[in-house]
C-alpha cells in the first residue's frame, strides 16, 4: 500500500527497532513537535494515501489523527519525525479498521435454520468463489449448505456455481438460463427447510450497479426470501470503484458486512480503508487466493501488519 511514501519514511535513516505506537517515540524530552514540522509530511502523506486509492474522506480522518497525535509533542531524539509520522499513521489506519468488525461464525451460530445469506457484487469481483469458500468454511464447522443458482443472466455463472457445488457435495438449486432469480433463492430455501438444512447461499447476477433491472431483481430476492445477510463481494484492485459499486447496492438492498477478494494482489491496500470507513459496514473476510482454505477472517491487526511490512512497501 505504502509505495508511494516509500520517499517520505526513507528521507532520513532511522534505528532499527522502531517501536510499534506513536506514544513510544513521544514524551516529555526531545524536540517539540509544531504545525508547521507536519505541513510538509502530511502533504506528501495525503498525497501518498491518495494514490494507493484510499478514499478522500478517509485520508481527512487519518491526517486529523496523525496531526492530534503529535502537535506539541515531543520526539525522542532516538528518533526523527517522520519515524513519529509513520507511528501515528499506522494508529490512525488501525483506528478506522477496528471500527470495522464482524464476526461471521457467531453469526452463524446464533441465527434460526435454515439461515439465509445472499451474496451481491458485480461480475468479476470472484463472487462466487467467495461463496463457495464461505460454504467450505461451513462445511469444516459441521454446517450443511444449500447453494441458489440465483444468477440466471448468464449461463456460465449457473455451470460454475454448480461445478463449485459438485466439488464441495453440497446441493445446487438451479432454474435455466434466463429464468427468474427469486424463484431460485425461493426453491433453495424450500428445499433447506424440507432437507433440514442450516445454510442458503445465494449467489446473484453481477451486472454494473447502474444496472435499474439489476436492482430491481436484487430486491424481489431480499423480499422473497428474507436474508438474514447480505453481503457485499467487493475487489481490492477495484479502489474507489469498489466504494461506489457498494454504495450503490447498500442503497437498494442493504449491505451487512464485506467480502474483499484479490487482496493477495492489492499493492495498495486502499479499499479496506475506504469500504470499512465510507459505508460503516464490517469487513467480514478477506480473499488471499483462489483455492477454497484461502479466505481469511478479517482482523485489523492482520491487515496493518500485513499493509505496513517490507513486502509491501
Amino acid at each position: 500500500m505504502f509505495e508511494a511514501l516509500k520517499k517520505l519514511f526513507g528521507r532520513k535513516k532511522t534505528e532499527e527497532g522502531l517501536p510499534e505506537r506513536a506514544e513510544q517515540v513521544v514524551g516529555d524530552s526531545g524536540r517539540k513537535i509544531d504545525e508547521k514540522d507536519l505541513d510538509e509530511i502530511l502533504w506528501e502523506l495525503e498525497v501518498g494515501l491518495m494514490q494507493a486509492d484510499v478514499a478522500l474522506p478517509v485520508v481527512e480522518e487519518i491526517k486529523n489523527d496523525v496531526r492530534a497525535d503529535l502537535v506539541g509533542k515531543r520526539v525522542d531524539k532516538r528518533f526523527t519525525v517522520e519515524d513519529a509520522v509513520k507511528l501515528a499513521l499506522r494508529n490512525a489506519v488501525e483506528k478506522v479498521l477496528q471500527k470495522s468488525t464482524f464476526d461471521f461464525d457467531e453469526f452463524i451460530k446464533t441465527q434460526e435454520r435454515p439461515t439465509v445469506i445472499m451474496f451481491v457484487g458485480i461480475n468479476g469481483t470472484g463472487k462466487t468463489t467467495a461463496i463457495a469458500k464461505i460454504a467450505n468454511r461451513l462445511h469444516k464447522m459441521g454446517i450443511t449448505t444449500v447453494l441458489s443458482a440465483s444468477d440466471t443472466f448468464r449461463a456460465g455463472a449457473i455451470e460454475q456455481i454448480s461445478i463449485h457445488g459438485e466439488r464441495l457435495g453440497t446441493k445446487v438449486v438451479k432454474h435455466s438460463a434466463g429464468g427468474d432469480p427469486a424463484a431460485v433463492a425461493f426453491d433453495a430455501v424450500d428445499h433447506a427447510k424440507a432437507r433440514k438444512k442450516d445454510v442458503v447461499l445465494v449467489d446473484t447476477a453481477g451486472r454494473m450497479q447502474t444496472n435499474a433491472n439489476l436492482m430491481d431483481e436484487m430486491k424481489k430476492i431480499k423480499r422473497v426470501v428474507k436474508p438474514h445477510l447480505i453481503i457485499f463481494v467487493g475487489d481490492s484492485l477495484a479502489g474507489n470503484d469498489a466504494i461506489e459499486q457498494a454504495k450503490a447496492f447498500d442503497a437498494a438492498v442493504g449491505i451487512d458486512a464485506v467480502i474483499l477478494t484479490k487482496i493477495d494482489a492489492d499493492a495498495k491496500g486502499g479499499a479496506a480503508l475506504s469500504i470499512a470507513y465510507t459505508i460503516k459496514k464490517p469487513l467480514a473476510f478477506v480473499s488471499t487466493g483462489q483455492e477454497y482454505e484461502e479466505i481469511v477472517k478479517f482482523d485489523s491487526k492482520w491487515m496493518v501488519d500485513r499493509l505496513f511490512s517490507e513486502s509491501s512497501k
